[in-house]
């Protein structure tokens, strides 16, 4: 099964040597989404604008790669504060909307210098 990177210009630049995402099969991989802007300027806000503009992010890899959020089979949310849990998941259902939600892992993490980082697995197939 051949793959294929995707790298786009509309989302926050790969912080390393690594693809925005990967598209094998019917399956696409979205690399951890961080609260930046496409010019790699860090937003610093609150939580909900770090939050919102990860989202941002990861919908426009997915975009980028023929697909939408909607399509997630499995989203992984990455939090340096625990407590900002209920926050999260009220903006997370702006994003990933649809009857059949995907399954998720939410971990506290010590990320350093920005709050939130989500990945997702895509299904593209019938």
């Amino acid at each position: 099964m051949p793959k294929r990177a995707v790298i786009t210009d509309k989302a926050a630049p790969a912080g390393g040597p690594y693809s925005h995402a990967v598209v094998a099969g019917d399956t696409i991989y979205l690399a951890g989404a961080v609260p930046a802007l496409p010019d790699g300027t860090w937003v610093t806000g609150s939580f909900a604008e770090q939050a919102h503009a990860a989202f941002r992010n990861l919908a426009a890899v997915a975009e980028a790669a023929g697909a939408s959020l909607d399509d997630a089979v499995r989203v992984g949310v990455y939090l340096r504060d625990f407590g900002d849990f209920a926050e999260m998941n009220e903006i997370y259902q702006q994003y990933i909307k649809g009857d059949n939600r995907p399954v998720r892992t939410t971990l506290p993490v010590p990320l350093v210098g920005f709050d939130i980082e989500i990945d997702a697995i895509l299904y593209i197939g019938e």
